[in-house]
């Protein structure tokens, strides 16, 4: 790893995600404390890590601006989730937050595993719950309602939606980047 003080980066990230997974599996809400501050935080402990390792100030506030870059571009597919109801709030602060934590290119990486941990952990909680099938069938008429005229179109009761608590995947993504640039 060539990166300075990588390692203590990872132990955020985990400690942001871990924090993050259990609340939201306890209460259902990931809460502003935990994601604000670590997210006004992020860039300024990259430039410290780097000033540490006796890099130039250009590069620490590089590395600074980069993590911003990271909240900014891990911010694009939740905002999209979040625009279509298909995402809470608080998952969006946690991948924000997580990609300022971990910049662009690892914030990234973590939640493609987050978002791949909940494709396999929300099939396995419907069908546990014995509410597989009846997801399945809202997930194809919502999808053919993009395609069928206003008139064909199924109308599905808000109330036969299911909701995921997305914390805990997240956590395993992140987990799962560390890991692997340990």
């Amino acid at each position: 790893m060539t990166e300075p003080h990588q390692h203590a980066v990872f132990l955020i990230a985990i400690a942001v995600a871990a924090i993050g997974a259990v609340l939201d599996w306890r209460k259902g809400e990931i809460p502003n404390w935990l994601t604000l501050p670590a997210l006004a935080l992020a860039p300024f402990i990259h430039v410290a890590r780097y000033r540490l390792a006796k890099e130039t100030t250009e590069t620490a506030l590089y590395e600074g601006a980069f993590s911003l870059g990271g909240a900014a571009l891990c911010a694009v597919v939740p905002l999209l989730l979040f625009r279509q109801s298909a995402m809470g709030g608080g998952d969006v602060k946690l991948f924000v937050t997580l990609g300022a934590i971990l910049q662009p290119v690892l914030g990234v990486e973590a939640q493609m595993y987050g978002f791949f941990a909940g494709a396999i952990l929300a099939p396995a909680r419907l069908a546990y719950e014995g509410k597989l099938l009846s997801t399945v069938k809202n997930a194809f008429s919502i999808g053919a309602n993009f395609f069928l005229p206003k008139s064909r179109q199924r109308s599905v009761d808000s109330a036969a939606l299911s909701w995921f608590r997305l914390g805990p995947a997240i956590f395993l993504g992140v987990v799962l980047t560390a890991y692997l640039h340990w």
